[in-house]
């Protein structure tokens, strides 16, 4: 079982290049990374952590200039979106992005997309949210389109565009890998593009038999990236146990100095797994 890290990037946090040689001093496998454009002031859309929406949420940095910072001072670190709000996302752009990240960084790149909570935040992007589980289905086929076609073209409901020419391609075959996110809602999405389930937060003791109605569903073992998983109560253990290929342990966003003690107490945790 490979072992990285999601957190949130902020202004207040550690900055990337100093959080990304930390990762990789450690041996964890990747960084995953949250993203949000801005969060609306005024809110309906309740927080789905329950009580206020926390700070960092509204804090994030662009998540490619942030894992491209990374992947300027590592050589191993895997590189993802934990996740892009691809509701939110023009998909010619997000695909010339994560093809650019995948270049420089020479094959690290994970896009990692679902579509949303925020219903505020999704409007002010021109997205309606009954639609958007459609939409995110149709950028994510034209997003594989260009990166895989020569001259790449796009016709359905929501994206349409003639033969283009996009450029860099990723180094990574046919395509870099797709980990997709939501509950069992996403299922269908999941099987369809996902090369990962990209479960968010979920406890060992569901995650089972919610693997298994997805393996069914897709009609083959779909790998699965648990996000935001906490430290202690035997969870690393557990996740073993099931299966998973990848836990990415949550990194609260803190000052560098307190950032790497964290960092030091996670390594340990995921000492044995190695």
């Amino acid at each position: 079982m490979k072992i990285g890290v999601s957190t949130f990037v902020t202004d207040r946090g550690i900055a990337p290049t100093a959080l990304a040689r930390a990762l990789e001093a450690r041996n964890f496998d990747s960084l995953f990374i949250a993203e949000h454009t801005h969060i609306p002031a005024s809110r309906e859309t309740p927080y789905p952590g329950g009580g206020d929406l926390p700070e960092v949420y509204y804090r994030t940095l662009d998540p490619f200039v942030t894992l491209a910072a990374a992947a300027a001072v590592t050589d191993r670190l895997l590189l993802g979106t934990g996740i892009a709000l691809l509701s939110q996302r023009d998909p010619i752009i997000t695909a010339k992005e994560v093809a650019s990240l995948d270049h420089v960084s020479r094959g690290r790149a994970i896009l990692g997309v679902g579509v949303g909570w925020n219903r505020e935040e999704m409007r002010n992007h021109g997205t309606e949210p009954g639609t958007r589980g459609r939409l995110v289905d149709e950028r994510l086929l034209a997003i594989r389109e260009l990166w895989t076609e020569e001259k790449a073209e796009f016709h359905g409901d929501f994206v349409d565009f003639d033969p283009v020419y996009s450029w860099p391609k990723p180094v990574q075959r046919p395509h870099p890998p797709i980990y997709v996110g939501g509950g069992e809602g996403a299922f269908p999405r999941i099987a369809r593009f996902g090369d990962s389930w990209l479960a968010n937060s979920v406890p060992a003791d569901r995650l089972g038999e919610q693997m298994d109605r997805l393996n069914d569903l897709a009609n083959r073992e779909v790998p699965v990236t648990v996000f935001a998983a906490p430290r202690g109560g035997g969870g690393l253990e557990r996740y073993a146990e099931l299966g998973v290929d990848r836990v990415l342990l949550y990194l609260p966003t803190r000052p560098e100095a307190e950032t790497l003690e964290y960092l030091d107490r996670l390594a340990a945790d995921a000492a044995p797994f190695r």
